[in-house]
């Protein structure tokens, strides 16, 4: 069983966004509230999977509460769902260390698709997020030394294809599949990127791998 907690400041949607979660199966919407410091309390007595945060709140808002989620809850994963879909906005979630980004006006199978995303993978690429990650590997393409990174940072080969097929939304499973080798290799690789690169998961791994041209966006 999934073990999911809500923070939105709108009652209606949070209730909804419950009910919505639940209908998937094998879910369980352990508590909601409009408060990210009741939140904070909640997670020091209970065990959570995933919390589905919006950004905009009037007490702590969603990027105060990913920062100490981050910090003292590690093992949680972070989906944001929000309208606030600026890419200002989901370049500081990203850099908060967030597992994904969900918009509040996405189809509900697409969320189902998410949470799925993130129990098997660990992060989940929506459109949104898709476009802004575009937009920064052709920024970075155009303004910065492609080898600056590369030069400090060194990846293998296999590594690299690691990255590659995990931004094609690919398990671990099917990678290990694909490359012929076990599930627990291609789970060490990803530590041991996740380590050179400094990322808080394996989702900043990607964006760095993009923004760095270890890997590029088709």
């Amino acid at each position: 069983m999934i073990k999911i907690a809500i923070v939105d400041d709108h009652q209606l949607f949070r209730k909804s966004l419950a009910l919505t979660l639940i209908s998937f199966g094998e879910i369980q919407v352990v508590f909601d509230t409009d408060d990210g410091a009741k939140m904070l309390d909640f997670l020091r007595e209970h065990t959570v999977d995933i919390v589905l945060i919006d950004l905009q709140m009037p007490r702590m808002d969603g990027f105060e509460l990913c920062s100490e989620i981050r910090k003292n809850f590690t093992k949680i994963k972070v989906l944001i769902v929000s309208q606030l879909t600026t890419k200002e906005a989901i370049h500081k979630v990203m850099e908060l260390g967030v597992n994904g980004f969900f918009t509040k006006n996405s189809p509900p199978e697409q969320l189902e698709q998410a949470i799925k995303s993130l129990v098997e993978k660990e992060y989940y690429f929506d459109i949104e997020l898709s476009s802004v990650l575009r937009e920064a590997y052709l920024w970075e393409k155009k303004f910065r030394d492609e080898n600056k990174f590369q030069g400090q940072i060194n990846l293998t080969r296999r590594e690299i294809e690691i990255l590659e097929l995990s931004s094609l939304e690919m398990s671990s499973k099917e990678i290990a599949e694909k490359l012929f080798i076990s599930v627990r290799t291609v789970e060490t690789h990803r530590v041991h990127i996740m380590e050179k690169t400094k990322s808080k998961n394996f989702i900043g791994c990607i964006v760095f791998a993009i923004k760095n041209h270890f890997i590029s966006i088709n």
